[in-house]
Order: C-alpha cells, then sequence, then structure tokens
C-alpha cells in the first residue's frame, strides 16, 4: 500500500517533466500558489496560513562565468570560469531574499535540475503577520536578529555552504577556513 505522499512523489516527477519548458521561460524568481513538493516544503516548515509565501526560483548551472578580458596579459590570466564559494540553494535563497526585501527567507529545497538551469522552491514569511507572530514555531522570525538570515548565511543552505554542519572537534575548518593556519603567528 502506498501513503499519500508516496502518490505526491509520482505526480511531481510527473508535473515537474511536463513543466519544465514553461518554468525555463519564466523570469527567474516566480511567487507561486502552493508548494510544488508538499512533503520537502512541510519538512523545511512551509505551513498553508497567512503571512508564508513560497517562491519558485531558477538559477543558472556551471559556476560563475565571468567575460573574457580583452587587453593583452598571459594566457593563464584570461580564465573566465571560476568555482562558487557558495552553493547554488544558497544563491537561490540570497535571489529570494532581495526579489521580496519584507519577506525573511525560512528554508529552500531542490525541485528539479534542467539542462541549463536548478530550480529551487525557498519558503519565505512575512514577520510582520499577526498570523506569524502568534505562531509558536515561527515566532522566532519576528526578532530583530533574524531579518538578514540569508546574507549572514544563517540558513541550512549557507550552514552548509560555511562548513558549519559539523560539529566534530577535531574539525578544523571552524570557526573559520581562512584563519586556520594563523594561530601561531
Amino acid at each position: 500500500m502506498m501513503n499519500a505522499y508516496k502518490y505526491i512523489r509520482k505526480n511531481i516527477r510527473n508535473n515537474v517533466k511536463e513543466n519544465l519548458p514553461s518554468w525555463r521561460k519564466q523570469n527567474s524568481v516566480v511567487k507561486i500558489d502552493k508548494p510544488t513538493d508538499l512533503k520537502s516544503a512541510r519538512k523545511m516548515g512551509y505551513k498553508a496560513k497567512k503571512g508564508i509565501v513560497v517562491a519558485r526560483v531558477k538559477v543558472k548551472r556551471g559556476g560563475r562565468k565571468r567575460p573574457k578580458r580583452k587587453a593583452g596579459r598571459k594566457g593563464k590570466n584570461k580564465t573566465i570560469r571560476k568555482t562558487l564559494k557558495k552553493n547554488y540553494r544558497w544563491i537561490a535563497e540570497e535571489r529570494a531574499q532581495s526579489k521580496f526585501p519584507n519577506l525573511v527567507s525560512l528554508n529552500s529545497y531542490k525541485i528539479a535540475k534542467g539542462r541549463d538551469n536548478y530550480f529551487f522552491e525557498v519558503i519565505l514569511v512575512d514577520p510582520n503577520k499577526p498570523e506569524i507572530k502568534s505562531d509558536k514555531e515561527l515566532a522566532w522570525v519576528c526578532e530583530k536578529g533574524s531579518q538578514d538570515r540569508v546574507k549572514k548565511g544563517k540558513t541550512s543552505a549557507g550552514r552548509k555552504s560555511r562548513g558549519l554542519r559539523k560539529r566534530d572537534p577535531t574539525n578544523k575548518s571552524r570557526p573559520s577556513v581562512r584563519s586556520g593556519g594563523r594561530k601561531g603567528k
């Protein structure tokens, strides 16, 4: 016997395949009525109530491309592609946050991977709504320190990209990757 979420998962794959061409033509950040993947959204903190918004974000694949330099220089200095310091999910959260500046990014999850783009759904919360202020699980979003969560890298994707997931005492990359070798100097 299959439970409801298994049926939802099966339908999501079919819907994504059908809708991917139309998603490619849309803008990079689009507000949607309800999440595509309900199970993942609920796991990330989504609730069907006023003050919670879901946005689909399209992020280009292929690292960070830069325009080719025209002036004369050594061949090795003409690099046009750099590896990303952030993961794509974090970038998607930042773009959704900048599109909706009055909302706070709660979390995000990946929906699809197309030939040129990744598609993420970002859950955004309005901290000024009384429904959010009265909710015990989401009231912390209304505090002053959580307004710029994405920019500070405090969301799940940001913490992962900064290397803060592991709390092992032998992990030398905490608290900062760049300050690791400077202790004795």
